[in-house]
């Protein structure tokens, strides 16, 4: 299990746009649809990520405690389907549902939205602001496989607590370790190191 961490995308940076498929309920999403909300999560995970496992029960609490308060929140899945099947939308849907997720899972199957973010690995976090700017990109918190350090979300949720407060969020942001997101051959961006 090699950890790739966040590449850290430049705070201000506007959401990219998108419009990619729910794999729970077929309906497509971009972040048009999200206008209404006060901040936006956008969460790159997938499967069968030792590092996603060890954090998705808190995806699930956090978005259950922030939806009612106005941040919308996505989840998307950019891995190669066909080196990695277990991650494909059939799964995507069942790992949703058994978790009782309550926002979509998008399938990025070009793989093109995770460029535009540059996301690097699974779990990767990025917060948008009502602006839709980025506030925040980075780890969900300390807690990383076999460390002993419990899930929080301590540092998610602080960005999120900020942003909805239309307060600043801290500049000094750690970024997200995980496995690297499974490239298409000939797919990866000019800034995946191996």
């Amino acid at each position: 299990m090699v950890a790739v961490p966040s590449t850290m995308l430049p705070l201000g940076t506007r959401v990219p746009e998108f419009s990619l498929t729910d794999a729970v309920s077929g309906k497509t999403c971009c972040p048009g649809d999200l206008a209404h909300a006060d901040a936006l999560l956008v969460m790159f995970i997938c499967n069968h990520c030792p590092f996603v496992k060890h954090v998705q029960d808190e995806l699930g609490e956090v978005a259950r405690e922030y939806q009612p308060r106005g941040v919308a929140v996505i989840a998307i899945n950019s891995n190669d389907l066909e080196k990695y099947p277990q991650d494909g939308p059939d799964h995507m849907k069942a790992l949703a549902e058994r978790q009782g997720w309550e926002f979509p899972f998008l399938l990025d199957e070009t793989q093109e939205v995770a460029r535009a973010f540059k996301a690097a690995c699974t779990p990767d976090f990025y917060v948008f602001d009502a602006d839709r700017r980025l506030v925040y990109r980075g780890q969900l918190d300390d807690s990383r496989p076999g460390n002993d350090v419990p899930v929080s979300g301590g540092d998610l949720r602080a960005a999120l607590d900020a942003a909805l407060a239309g307060d600043p969020v801290a500049i000094d942001q750690t970024p997200s370790i995980g496995c690297n997101i499974k490239w298409k051959p000939g797919n990866e961006p000019e800034y995946f190191a191996p």
